[in-house]
């Protein structure tokens, strides 16, 4: 049983970083394309 929660928190923090990851990527792909409107 412990084996297994401690499977479950690491799980669980390593898709919690993914996400934040990828809304970090988003926002930065969105900053660019921003900046690339306002040069135009």
């Amino acid at each position: 049983m412990r084996k297994l929660a401690t499977a479950i928190l690491i799980s669980a923090s390593i898709l919690l970083s993914a996400c934040n990851t990828v809304k970090g990527l988003g926002e930065d792909i969105e900053s660019v394309g921003e900046a690339g409107d306002r040069a135009i």
